[in-house]
Order: C-alpha cells, then sequence, then structure tokens
C-alpha cells in the first residue's frame, strides 16, 4: 500500500489536504493532513466520497455516442476522435472557427485547465464565454475598494473579539472554517449572523438578524450611518488610510428607520449591531458569495465593506473583510483568470465572446456564424446557468455537441459524443486556494480505468488529427512524467517555489501576509483605501460611492415569494449528489416554505408543489420549515433534474451591476399545491 499528500481541487474555499492510501489501483483509504494549518481535521464528506467518486461503476469510462434513436453506444476513443476531428474540421472549413462554442465550467482546477486554452488558440479560435456564475461582483467590489483581494490567514479567526457572518453558511460551504469560529467562541468573540434563512451556521451563533433577501446594502448603509452621526467611526485610520470620506458620509441618506422597513430589522438591532462593530476591538466580517448573486451584489459588498472601514478593521489581528483571498494565486499574472474580466469589446484576438450568465440566449443570438456546435468541460451548464429553457433550446439547435464528463449529467444527456472525464487522482496538477495561504501539488496516484484520458492527452490527439501548430510548451505529450515536466515549465520564473518544493506538501506562498493589508499598502489610483471610486463608474457605470439600488420586483403581485437557491453541505454545486455516501446522509431535495407561506396555499410537508414564475417551472416536494421567513422559499441549487432539481429553469438571465456575475437570487416565484 502506498501513501500520497494531495489536495481537494473543487471549488471550494477550504482546498483541503488529505492523505490517500492506494493499493492494487484502488483508494483504500483517506485521511487528514494535519500540516495544513488550514485544514488540519481533513476533508468533508465530498471529499470522503471520492473512494467512490473514483471507482463508482455509473463513472463513464469510455466514449459514448449519441445513436439514431437518441440512446448512447460505446465506442473505442480512437474512433471517438475521428468523429471529432472530422467534425470540426468540417465545421471551421464551412462556417470558421467560431461557429464552435468552448464551455470550461469550474468543476475541477488546476494549473492544467490552461492547455485547453492553447489547444483552442491553435485552433483558430472559438466562441467562448465571459464573467462567471459564481463570485465576481464581490471580487471586483473589493477591488475597486482594497486594490487587490485578500484576508488574513484563517486561523486569525481565534482573535476576534466578534465575528459578524454575513450572508454566509459555513457550517456547510466552509466547514473548516468553522473550527476557527468555534475557537474564537470559546475565546469569548461574539458571533453573528445576518441571514434570511436560519442556517446551521446560525444555529451555532449569539444573535441571528434576518434582513429581506436583496437588502443587506440599505442594513450595512444605516449602520454606516450610525457610526458616524454617533462619532464611533476610528477617526485616525479615516484620515491616514482612506479617500473618500467626506463624500461617502455626505451621501448617506438611509436612516435606521428607513432601513427597518426596506429590511425588516428592527430598529433597535440595527443600532445593538453598530455599537458590537464600534466597540473598539477587533471585529472580522464574513461576507458570503451569495450576498453578490444580486443586481445589486457588487454595491452591496462595498456598502458593507464600508464598516470594517470605517472602524478601522482592515489590516490589524482579529479584523477585516474575508470575502477571498488571492494570495496564493501567485502563478496567475492578473491574480485571478482573466476570462472574469474581459472587456467584451476589446477581448483577445481569437475569441468571441457571449454572457455565461446569459448563456442559452447568447447562443441563440450570435450570427456571422451561428453555432453549430460545442465542447463542454468542467461544467454542467444544462443546470447551473440560469433561464435553463434557453440553454436546453439553443444545445438542440446545434448540429454537434461533446461533453467531456464522469457522469450522465443533465449536460451530458444532450451530448452526441461523450467523452470520459479524468478523476483527481489520474493526473498531476497544481492547485491554489482562494481562502488558505497555500500552493499544492495534486500527484497523479491512479492509473486511469477504460479508457479515461485527461483533457490535456484529448487535447494532444485532436492537435495531431488536425495538424495543428503548437510546441510542448502548449500542449504536452500524454504521459504523467510531461505533465510534471510542463508543471515545471510553467511556474518556473512566477516565484521561488519549485515542484519539488510543493512535492513534500502544501506550502505558503513566499510574501504571505498573514495579516492581509498590514502594511498598509493599497493598489488603488490614489493609494488608500477608497470608498470613493471613480473607477467603479468609468468602469462599471455604477456611482462611484457604495449606494443601495432596491431590485424594481414587477410581478410581484403575481409572483410573491423571493426565490433562494443556497448551496448545500452535501453538493459542490452539481457535482457529487449521484453518489450513495451522499445520498445516505443527505434528505430528499425539498421546497423549504414557511408555515405561513404554506397556509395561505394550503400546502402540507410531503405535498408535491409547483414552482413557477415567467421564466419556468418545476416541481417537487415541499417542506414546512421555520427557517425560512415568510415570504421567502428555497431550494439548493445543483440538483439534477431526474432528482427533482432544475431551480435555474426559475431565474432570468440578469447579470450583476459589477463583474458580469449572475443574479440568481433575484427572482419571484408563486408556489402551488399539485392537485
Amino acid at each position: 500500500m502506498e501513501e500520497f499528500i494531495t489536495v481537494c481541487p473543487r471549488n471550494c474555499y477550504s482546498t483541503c489536504s488529505f492523505k490517500v492510501q492506494i493499493e492494487n489501483n484502488r483508494i483504500h483509504r483517506i485521511l487528514p493532513y494535519k500540516e495544513n494549518l488550514a485544514t488540519p481535521e481533513g476533508p468533508c464528506i465530498k471529499g470522503l466520497s471520492y473512494s467512490e467518486r473514483a471507482h463508482s461503476p455509473h463513472r463513464i469510462i469510455h466514449p459514448l455516442l449519441r445513436t439514431a434513436d437518441g440512446s448512447f453506444k460505446q465506442i473505442d476513443i480512437d474512433h471517438a476522435l475521428d468523429i471529432i476531428a472530422d467534425k470540426l474540421t468540417s465545421l471551421k472549413r464551412t462556417y470558421g472557427p467560431h461557429c464552435i462554442l468552448w464551455y470550461k465550467g469550474s468543476g475541477i482546477s488546476g494549473l492544467t485547465n490552461e492547455i485547453g486554452d492553447a489547444f483552442w488558440r491553435s485552433f483558430g479560435g472559438a466562441t467562448t464565454t465571459y464573467g462567471n456564475l459564481c463570485w465576481p461582483a464581490g471580487l471586483e467590489a473589493v477591488r475597486l475598494t482594497l486594490g487587490s483581494v485578500k484576508h488574513n490567514a484563517p486561523w486569525d479567526l481565534e482573535n476576534a473579539a466578534a465575528i459578524i457572518i454575513w450572508g454566509k453558511n459555513p457550517a456547510e460551504t466552509n466547514i473548516q472554517e468553522m473550527a476557527f469560529i468555534a475557537s474564537a467562541r470559546e475565546k469569548g468573540s461574539r458571533i453573528i449572523v445576518i441571514d434570511p434563512r436560519r442556517t446551521p451556521t446560525a444555529d451555532k451563533a449569539d444573535m441571528l438578524i434576518s434582513p429581506v433577501p436583496g437588502t443587506d446594502g440599505a442594513l450595512a448603509l444605516a449602520i454606516a450611518r450610525i457610526l458616524i452621526t454617533g462619532n464611533l467611526t476610528d477617526k485616525s485610520f479615516i484620515e491616514k488610510y482612506v479617500y473618500g470620506f467626506n463624500e461617502f458620509s455626505d451621501n448617506l441618506s438611509i436612516t435606521v428607520e428607513d432601513a427597518e422597513n426596506i429590511t425588516g430589522v428592527p430598529a433597535e438591532i440595527i443600532t445593538e449591531i453598530a455599537g458590537i462593530i464600534a466597540s473598539g476591538k477587533p471585529v472580522t466580517f464574513l461576507p458570503g458569495f451569495g450576498l453578490q448573486r444580486h443586481k445589486n451584489g457588487g454595491q452591496t459588498i462595498r456598502s458593507i465593506l464600508s464598516l470594517a472601514i470605517l472602524t478601522g478593521n482592515i489590516g490589524k489581528p482579529g479584523a477585516g473583510f474575508n470575502y477571498a483571498n488571492l494570495q496564493s494565486y501567485i502563478f496567475d499574472p492578473l491574480k485571478e483568470p482573466l476570462s472574469y474580466y474581459p472587456d467584451p469589446g476589446k477581448d483577445l484576438p481569437f475569441r468571441r465572446v457571449i454572457s455565461m450568465t446569459k448563456l442559452g440566449r447568447g447562443m441563440l443570438s450570435v450570427r456571422n456564424p451561428e453555432l453549430k456546435a460545442a465542447w463542454i468541460e468542467r461544467g454542467n451548464p444544462l443546470v447551473q446557468s440560469p433561464d435553463t429553457s434557453a440553454v436546453r433550446e439553443a444545445f438542440s439547435k446545434l448540429e454537434f455537441k461533446v461533453v467531456v464528463e464522469q457522469f450522465m449529467t443533465d449536460t451530458a444527456m444532450t451530448a452526441d459524443i461523450i467523452l470520459p472525464a479524468k478523476d483527481m487522482f489520474e493526473q498531476s496538477d497544481i492547485v491554489s486556494s482562494y481562502w488558505s495561504p497555500y500552493v499544492q501539488f495534486k500527484p497523479a496516484v491512479l492509473q486511469p480505468e477504460g479508457e479515461v484520458m485527461p483533457e490535456s492527452a484529448i487535447y494532444y490527439h485532436l492537435a495531431g488529427r488536425l495538424s495543428l501548430q503548437y510546441d510542448s510548451d502548449q500542449i504536452p505529450e500524454p504521459g504523467n512524467q510531461n505533465i510534471e515536466k510542463w508543471l515545471e515549465r510553467r511556474i518556473r520564473g512566477f516565484s521561488a517555489l519549485t515542484l519539488n518544493d510543493l512535492r513534500n506538501g502544501p506550502v505558503p506562498v513566499p510574501g504571505y501576509q498573514v495579516i492581509a493589508y498590514g502594511d498598509m499598502k493599497f493598489e488603488t489610483p490614489s493609494g488608500k483605501i477608497e470608498l470613493f471610486s471613480a473607477s467603479a463608474t468609468l468602469k462599471w457605470g455604477i456611482a462611484p460611492l457604495p449606494e443601495y439600488v432596491p431590485d424594481n420586483q414587477e410581478d410581484k403581485h403575481r409572483y410573491p415569494l423571493i426565490f433562494i437557491t443556497p448551496n448545500t453541505s452535501s453538493r459542490i454545486h452539481s457535482q457529487f449528489g449521484n453518489l450513495d455516501i451522499i445520498k445516505s446522509v443527505s434528505a430528499v431535495p425539498a421546497l423549504e416554505i414557511s408555515p405561513a407561506d404554506a397556509s395561505d396555499r394550503n400546502i402540507l410537508s410531503g405535498d408535491i408543489v409547483k414552482i413557477f414564475n415567467n421564466v419556468g417551472e418545476i416541481k417537487t416536494i415541499a417542506r414546512i420549515s421555520n427557517r425560512v421567513p415568510r415570504g421567502s422559499v428555497a431550494i439548493p441549487n445543483g440538483i439534477w433534474t431526474n432528482e427533482g432539481g432544475g431551480v435555474n429553469s426559475l431565474v432570468s438571465p440578469e447579470e450583476t451591476d459589477i463583474g458580469y456575475g449572475a443574479a440568481f437570487h433575484d427572482s419571484m416565484v408563486e408556489v402551488m399545491k399539485v392537485i
């Protein structure tokens, strides 16, 4: 039996290190790796399920070809690649390369994903996407204000006198963080959760405040006004490090009474929260990604961030605004993927871009050339994209679809050819974290089963069939030794780190700031923290100051319920839910509805209900719950259609105010019992 140190490459805060024991090319056991100070207790239930995921009998390990009757038949890999090469050649010759959509999700991270970029460049281009479904409005809000996106080391939470968990549910989505929150509480820290729902995180808090979804910006700006009018700010900090305070102060118009009317939070509670923030002791804010999945998401994050700024809770132990930490993204020249922030009018020459948020409608509307084919990897847009019906229609109009996938997802079901995707244990890679300080090496520890090929090998063989021009620095030859040589070349010159350094376990990046902004240097135009940001107006057309922009719900009388689609502990969006291990610990997917709203509609727990609006509808089971407030309903995102999911069928393809994100949480619905 062999034992290896590895890292989970999923799109998750924790990026857990763990040890994996291998015997006879099978995972024998998964164990914690305590030397990673951020994740010493080992992976969550999803990480522990990797033993099933890697060896599942339902895993796709051979190429599948759609037949005339709509079913799939197994073919060998050479036959599959020949068909794909012939079709790509024909389409390119007839319509040009931009008739092909290349869609890449974030299902698995790592530097080797860049090899796909090299292939499509060599091919002559493709239609790709801009924006991101996850977190971009918040990233841009922090960048506009602080100049870069980083926060204190996870374990610094133990130094906080108060922790305000705002729109985040780490008990399910960042479980490693909960250990530091618990430690802080044992040391006397006050834990406050601000969330419309009573989440498992709220169960462990000292106080829960539940504003109406989408009104968090109004709550934050009312608190800011209390801090300023009550002379509760850190004047010395503001004078030294903050640009635009006077303009910000003069612009605050939301009173505590206004905020009570807008948010539903009592005025005395708002005042109490202001007092806690202004205590003079370190406060750490933990905002979640769901906060910025509204059309006013960027301004909401800027508004909440202002509270940390006004009270001097930046650049100090136990303090800060922990949205995302890109310090370990040292191998990315811009510290985050360029595709998150393109200028669609000045994009890379080989690309034609459509909005990831507006994927379906974008696919249907592009011309010269129209889309004729799609290549999908690391993603499941038929479940995760807004306006699912438009995405499904767009896919149905394509002549040819290739999906690289491990399981028969909603998107894979639409494919003409399915190529089996690699498992995380079947190719070496380098993975960074957006929460902890570590860069980590993920070694290849299993030989792929069947005819599974890493995407890099698929691209290599296709490039040969298409006679594309490239070199080994772009598309390496298959074989893990060649991949590791490619990784060595890829990271050379970005830091003092080498692949040999990383083989021995997770490595904190050189120059990592345990206390972010501890040097009080801010990469903004003014060199200070910018409450007033001219860049916000120039780049995005929003107000230079944080402001609350209410969502205009024109159909609220027809669709009166706010539709919340949170993440859960058992899935990373649409991944893992199909595994038996996960099913054994997960409740049947259901719509949570408050007792009052259920009573108004004659709904009982266990009833089949229809959730609908002017975008679409789905049917699922109802569960009456006090965890959602009256006026809101909630069901997790990522559930496959055959499991009773498909929540994005109800979500309009609306972008956030900045960052080209998706406003998932601005949808209104009605619910009725199915007779």
